[in-house]
C-alpha cells in the first residue's frame, strides 16, 4: 500500500491526479501541469513536499558528527538558522543522498532527506551514530509536514495567510531559517525562484494549505516541481546521482569541502582520483524533446541524458547530461532522439532563474 501524506485527502478533493512517487501517493498535477509551472515562475505556488523526511540530530557533539558524515562542512553553520546544502557520501565517495541541513542550536540539527532514500539513510546515519557517536539522538520526524511556497509573491502570500509568520521570518536571508510558532519555516526551495519550506506539525498542515489558497497560492504537483528544478539545474537524487556517481563527476563540487583539517566518509576516495566525467546543461536546437537515458555524443566522446524535458518557460527542450571531462558551454553535442540524432549545445546551468531565462537562445 502506498503512503500518504497528511494532506492526501486535500489533494483529491481539489482533483488531483494521483500517481506514485518513492512508495507515496502524491499529487502530479491538478489540471495543467504547464500553468502550475508558470504561476510559481510568476505569481506563487504551494508543493506538498510531506514525503521528504525531517530528521533531527540532538545532543552534545551533533556537530562533530556531521562534520564527519556529510561532504560540506557544518562549521559553516556558525549560528542558529542557518542552512547548507550538502551531500552523504559513502567510502567510494559516491552519493548515497543530497540534503539541507539546518542548524537549530548548537546541540541540535534537522537534516531533510529524499522520500525516495529515507530509509536507507536513516539505517546508514544509525550506524555512524553507534560507530561515532553512540550517545547522539537520531528522531525521525514523521509526525512533521512539509508545505513548500514557491514564487516571486510566496513570501508575501504566506505573510498574507499566516500573519504571525511575518515578524519572525521577514528578515531571513536565502538559506536561514526560523522557528516560530510550531513551525520551522526555511528560505529555501527546489524551484529557483523565491518562497519557504515551512515544517509544521502534521494536523496543522491542511488549515495552513487552505489558508494559502485562500490568498492566491496556486497548488503545484510533481510534474511542475521536476521541470521548475531543471530549469533551475537542480539534481534529482535517482536520476542526476545516485550510489554509482560521485559529486564532482554530478556537478555538485561546490557543495564538497576538501579543506585540510577534516575528515568526512567519501574524502579520500574523491582525492585519489579526478573526475573523469561532468554534468553539463544542454538546450536542444532541433525540434524535438530531450528524455532521461538517451544517448549524447560530442567531440570529447559519449555520454548520457540524466534529466530532460520540455521548458516552458524557455519554450524548448533542456536537459542535464553526464558526458567526459572537458566539455565547455557552447560546444556542439548531439542527441540521439527517437533514432534520430539531434543537434544541441552544451551550457552551464541554470537555464532560469528567478524569472529569468540566462541562457542566450
Amino acid at each position: 500500500m502506498l503512503k500518504q501524506t497528511p494532506l492526501n485527502a486535500v489533494h483529491r478533493g481539489m482533483g488531483a491526479k494521483m500517481v506514485e512517487f518513492a512508495g507515496w501517493e502524491m499529487p502530479l498535477h491538478y489540471g495543467s501541469q504547464i500553468e502550475e509551472h508558470h504561476r510559481v515562475r510568476r505569481d506563487a505556488g504551494m508543493f506538498d513536499v510531506s514525503h521528504m523526511l525531517a530528521v533531527d540530530v540532538c545532543g552534545q557533539g551533533a556537530r562533530a558528527f556531521l562534520r564527519r558524515v556529510l561532504a560540506n562542512d557544518v562549521a559553516k553553520l556558525e549560528a542558529a538558522g542557518k542552512a547548507l546544502y550538502t551531500c552523504m557520501l559513502n567510502e567510494a565517495g559516491c552519493v548515497l543522498d543530497d540534503l539541507i541541513v539546518y542548524c537549530l542550536a548548537e546541540d541540535r540539527f534537522r537534516l531533510v532527506v529524499n522520500a525516495g532514500a529515507a530509509e536507507k539513510d536513516g539505517a546508514w546515519l544509525r550506524r555512524q551514530r553507534d560507530r561515532l557517536a553512540p550517545a547522539l539522538l537520531l528522531e525521525p520526524r514523521r509526525d512533521l509536514a512539509i508545505i513548500a511556497v514557491q514564487g516571486p509573491r510566496a513570501r508575501e502570500k504566506t505573510w498574507s495567510a499566516a500573519p504571525a509568520l511575518r515578524t519572525a521570518t521577514e528578515a531571513l536571508a536565502h538559506f536561514q531559517a526560523e522557528e516560530a510558532g510550531g513551525m520551522m519555516v526555511a528560505r529555501t526551495g527546489y524551484t529557483g525562484e523565491d518562497g519557504f519550506e515551512i515544517v509544521l506539525p502534521a494536523g496543522g498542515a491542511p488549515g495552513l494549505w487552505r489558508a494559502l489558497q485562500e490568498k492566491g497560492v496556486a497548488p503545484a504537483g510533481l510534474g511542475a516541481r521536476d521541470t521548475l528544478r531543471l530549469e533551475a539545474g537542480m539534481n534529482l537524487y535517482g536520476q542526476d546521482m545516485d550510489e554509482t556517481v560521485n559529486p564532482l563527476e554530478s556537478g555538485l563540487a561546490w557543495t564538497v569541502d576538501l579543506k585540510p583539517g577534516r575528515d568526512f566518509i567519501g574524502k579520500a576516495a574523491l582525492e585519489e582520483k579526478p573526475a573523469a566525467r561532468q554534468l553539463v546543461g544542454l538546450v536542444l536546437l532541433d525540434k524535438g524533446v530531450m528524455r532521461g537515458h538517451q544517448n549524447v555524443l560530442c567531440a570529447a566522446g559519449a555520454g548520457e541524458i540524466t534529466s530532460g524535458g520540455f521548458s516552458p518557460t524557455m519554450n524548448r527542450s533542456i536537459a542535464l547530461a553526464r558526458v567526459p571531462a572537458g566539455v565547455r558551454p557552447g560546444d556542439d553535442m548531439k542527441v540521439e532522439v527517437r533514432g534520430h540524432w539531434l543537434r544541441a549545445k552544451a551550457v552551464k546551468p541554470p537555464f532560469v532563474r528567478n524569472g529569468k531565462v540566462l541562457i542566450p537562445i
